[in-house]
């Protein structure tokens, strides 16, 4: 079983909507993941507005890829490039530390990850 950012066993991020690269409901990455989604974050409206307006669209429904669109408190697996990105701007969503894939170490630091653990996490 794939390991997370606190050095435990990958925990499911979430079911519904259903989310990860493998539509599964774990932030786990893999060959033709080059977009490495394995931040397990909860969305804020801030986050999905950042997001829109960066280019992909979270809010609208995409019923051809079984995408309802996503609203503040649902969670999903992020890029791990765009989460950075929002908490370098100062927008990042809160990470659920529990289920956000170790990979995501690669190009974060845990330290940051855990500022931005969402209530109960782990880090929280």
């Amino acid at each position: 079983m794939p390991t997370n950012v606190l050095g435990g066993e990958l925990q499911i991020c979430c079911r519904t909507p259903r989310t990860g690269f493998y539509r599964d409901g774990y932030c786990r990455t893999g060959p033709g993941d080059h977009g490495v989604h394995v931040v397990c974050a909860e969305m804020t409206a801030e986050f999905l507005a950042f997001s829109a307006a960066h280019g992909n669209d979270l809010i609208s429904p995409a019923p051809e890829h079984d995408f309802p669109g996503l609203q503040p408190g649902d969670r999903w697996c992020l890029c791990v490039s765009r989460w950075k990105q929002a908490a370098d701007e100062g927008c990042a969503p809160p990470v659920i530390l529990e289920s956000t894939h170790t990979s995501a170490l690669e190009f974060v630091d845990r330290e940051e990850l855990m500022a931005h653990a969402a209530d109960g996490s782990g880090g929280a």
